[in-house]
């Protein structure tokens, strides 16, 4: 067999340290994972690991890093799937809206309804991650590059849904300040489903404030921030008419 590059074997190495990382969940933590351990799950030496990392603490460091890498799709494929029949059906904003906030939420609960999921394990532990990341520079970098990735991808779904349903941000804000704002609240009610509290949900009658049916939290906090960061283009012209 061709002999494996340095590259070849950290990417070795640490996929399979990942591995051991979701089976055991976030209450391992990284330092448990023993880069002994590790590489007897792959058949290879110490002297291997030690060509790539100095000690422990650096594979450590190498491992918390990779994890937060770690996606198993794209940020905004949920969300465009718990969308998608209601955006070809020509579907009003606000059911956009009570589709999108009920599959985050169903999402998050797994994270106390089924803890020992992997994606149970991965969100929890890359949001710890995340957390900590002041504590290792390499760390906080991956943690930027995570939330970047993310609020792109989401600013221009959001985008995208502004024009499609004719509103535009109210000045002097941007679609990129919605966005910033979108993720704090939906990791914020991801954090108390992690800790097992149950997502509040409500059953709207006809003739409330609110549209009727069945809303979560989360949901009614979204149609609130479109009203406050957004308005109907139609407000627009009438405001440049007047001038």
């Amino acid at each position: 067999m061709p002999r494996r590059s340095a590259d070849e074997t950290r990417t070795l190495i640490l996929e399979a340290a990942i591995h051991l990382l979701l089976e055991r969940g976030v209450t391992a933590g990284v330092q448990h994972v023993r880069l002994q351990e590790v590489l007897r799950s792959v058949g290879l030496t110490t002297g291997a690991a030690y060509r790539i990392w100095t000690d422990q603490d650096d594979f450590h460091r190498d491992l918390a890093v990779a994890m937060v890498g770690v996606r198993f799709a794209p940020p905004v494929t949920s969300a465009m799937i718990a969308i998608q029949d209601i955006l070809a059906a020509n579907g009003p904003l606000v059911e956009v809206v009570r589709a999108a906030a009920l599959d985050q939420v169903t999402y998050s609960s797994k994270f106390h309804l089924e803890p020992e999921s992997r994606d149970s394990h991965a969100f929890i532990t890359a949001l710890a991650l995340r957390t900590a990341a002041g504590a290792w520079p390499e760390l906080r970098a991956a943690s930027a590059v995570r939330h970047r990735e993310s609020i792109d991808a989401f600013a221009a779904l959001y985008g995208a849904l502004l024009q499609r349903y004719e509103r535009r941000m109210r000045e002097p804000m941007t679609i990129v300040d919605f966005t910033e704002a979108m993720a704090a609240l939906g990791e914020g009610f991801a954090i108390r489903a992690a800790e097992g509290l149950n997502h509040p949900m409500y059953d709207v009658p006809d003739g409330a404030d609110i549209p009727s049916g069945e809303w979560t939290l989360f949901g009614i906090s979204i149609l609130g921030m479109i009203e406050g960061f957004t308005v109907p283009l139609e407000d627009s012209t009438r405001e440049t008419s007047r001038t």
